[in-house]
């Protein structure tokens, strides 16, 4: 992919932000980021941690983290120990502890009650299936509850016994008193309670009754002051109804919510319900697989947090939906690899050659660069009479254009000497196991006289290389647009199955023997790769493919 005509995209909510400020409307700015723990972070939420975190950072504000933890049969603490690392790894940090919307629970149920004393809330007895019918639809109103006009008394009895646990989950519902034949949903009569005998991972067993979204957000957003709610735009259509707590209710401050369009990738799922699908399934290895679109994934995968940052610099911030290309992630991480990953040469398919003129017992220690720009020091490779090269660098009969060995012909090993290939060895079933080669001790760092070499090739020292394991990941699904199957089926039926492929055996040069977890190396002419965060060990490294050299895709 081309490198971008900018690399800073706009956003539109910064001269809203700093027209606050100059107004006095806002001494200074709050914003939050307030993740449910019902799955680990993906690519999307990235946009929406840069922008809360970025906005708070770049006008001298705070960013608050805050759990919306009103669910808690699909909540776990795995996911908020997750979501916070994530938050971190990122580059951010919340201002004080996190909080969590559970926090707010017993304000929450007292401006309930609020509103049932004002007599715009009660507490209905429609079904959930009943409901549906009763709200009506896009084109049609909906029916006034036949429990609407239950007295304020009955309405606070009922929703005390609600509290107390003496209702079946389901059997009533809190509702606020609004509007049935409103052309905006969300105005009709909107659920403020629901009964969930669940145990709650921050109240534990203390509610069985659990306020909505709705009901939560903008009160908690009112309750920690927060200036600028910043949501995607399928909350648009809710913006009325956050605006009407905040006017019914005695909150101390008033946020105004704004905006912004979700970022969709192609290539990729950014569903949570499909996300958790893939890991129960196993259909993946777990939520921080190099193939998920989760950070905690991309981490693992080898991207850097610097280059999810600029990607998300790069695709704006705006109200105007649309997808975005992967290609430009994968720009980002190549830019940032290819500045500051070390260079090291690894042999994914070894082929032993025998440099048969090169004295026996001899050993010669080389130094290579560990950048070719930046001054990162060098690295020590030993060169003797045996070394490895990758089988695919040698073809008794080439194919047009091969620039690498061949019967007779000559190639530059990688920081080294120019070497013949003389015989090639072979097993009874044909295959080549071994060359024999011959070297010019005339020419390291020098080239030959009278003869002009094109091919260089990689390399390692047989004896002193370490066996490793190389995970080959590409795009997690072979469609641009993983939810629409072309024959019908599902998102799953677009699973790439060429998206990891594990190559055991392989050698890597004698300086990655310790290589550190998540140290990010470019093995050269084979792409960026990762020591991976969980399976490498001292001696026995592990090793995933981050992103090829060069957009393969894209041709």
């Amino acid at each position: 992919m081309s490198k971008p005509e900018t690399t800073v995209a706009t956003n539109f909510l910064r001269p809203i932000v700093q027209a606050d400020l100059d107004s006095g409307k806002h001494a200074s700015i709050v914003t939050r980021f307030p993740p449910e723990p019902n799955g680990y972070l993906h690519i999307g939420h990235a946009k929406s941690i840069c922008l809360n975190f970025g906005l708070a950072k770049e006008f001298g504000g705070v960013c608050n983290l805050r759990f919306d933890d009103t669910n808690p049969a699909k909540e776990d603490q795995e996911y908020i120990d997750a979501i916070k690392s994530d938050v971190q790894w990122l580059g951010f940090q919340w201002a004080g502890e996190e909080r969590y919307a559970s926090d707010y629970f017993d304000q929450l149920h007292a401006w309930a009650i609020h509103l049932i004393e004002a007599g715009k809330a009660y507490v209905c007895d429609l079904t959930p299936e009943q409901a549906r019918e009763y709200r009506g639809s896009l084109t049609e109103p909906g029916q006034n509850s036949p429990f609407r006009e239950r007295s304020v008394s009955e309405n606070l009895d009922l929703f005390a016994r609600m509290k107390a646990g003496e209702f079946p989950d389901g059997a009533r519902a809190l509702r606020a008193k609004i509007d049935m034949a409103s052309p905006n949903m969300n105005l009709r009569d909107p659920i403020l309670y629901r009964i969930r005998h669940a145990h709650h991972h921050q109240t534990g067993d203390k509610w069985c009754i659990y306020p909505s979204y709705d009901f939560t957000h903008g009160q908690s957003d009112a309750i920690e002051g927060i200036t600028h709610s910043i949501c995607t735009l399928e909350f648009e259509d809710h913006r009325p109804l956050y605006e009407w707590f905040l006017d019914n209710l005695p909150v101390p401050a008033k946020p105004r919510q704004y905006e912004f369009a979700r970022l969709n990738l192609n290539y990729t799922i950014t569903s949570k319900r499909k996300l958790k699908q893939l890991v129960d399934e196993k259909h993946v290895s777990g939520w921080d697989d190099p193939r998920m679109s989760t950070l905690s994934g991309f981490r693992r995968r080898g991207y850097t947090p610097a280059s999810i940052r600029n990607f998300c610099d790069m695709i704006g911030v705006n109200r105007a939906g649309g997808v975005v290309d992967i290609g430009m992630l994968e720009f980002a991480i190549r830019e940032d690899l290819d500045a500051n990953a070390a260079r090291a040469m690894c042999v994914l398919k070894p082929l032993k050659v025998v440099i048969t003129n090169y004295p026996e017992g001899q050993v010669e220690n080389l130094e290579l660069p560990r950048h070719p720009k930046q001054d990162m020091g060098v690295r020590v490779l030993p060169f003797s009479r045996e070394i490895y090269i990758d089988a695919s660098d040698f073809e008794e009969v080439p194919p047009a254009g091969f620039k690498r060995l061949i019967p007779g012909g000559e190639v530059r090993l990688r920081g080294s000497y120019v070497i013949r290939a003389d015989e090639a060895v072979k097993d009874e079933q044909g295959n080549i196991v071994e060359l024999r080669c011959s070297y010019d001790e005339n020419t390291l760092g020098r080239n030959p006289e009278g003869r002009k070499v094109k091919g260089v090739i990689h390399w390692v020292p047989a004896a002193e290389s370490v066996e490793c394991e190389v995970r080959l990941y590409d795009r997690l699904f072979r469609s641009a647009n993983p939810e629409k199957d072309e024959e019908g089926g599902s998102f799953l039926d677009n699973i790439n199955p060429g998206s990891l492929v594990v190559l055991t055996g392989c050698r890597v040069e004698p300086s990655l023997a310790n290589v550190v977890s998540e140290e990010r190396f470019q093995f050269e002419r084979e792409g960026y790769f990762v020591a991976d965060l969980k399976d490498s060990q001292p001696g026995k490294p592990v090793f995933n493919r981050t992103v090829t050299l060069r957009d393969s895709w894209g041709q």
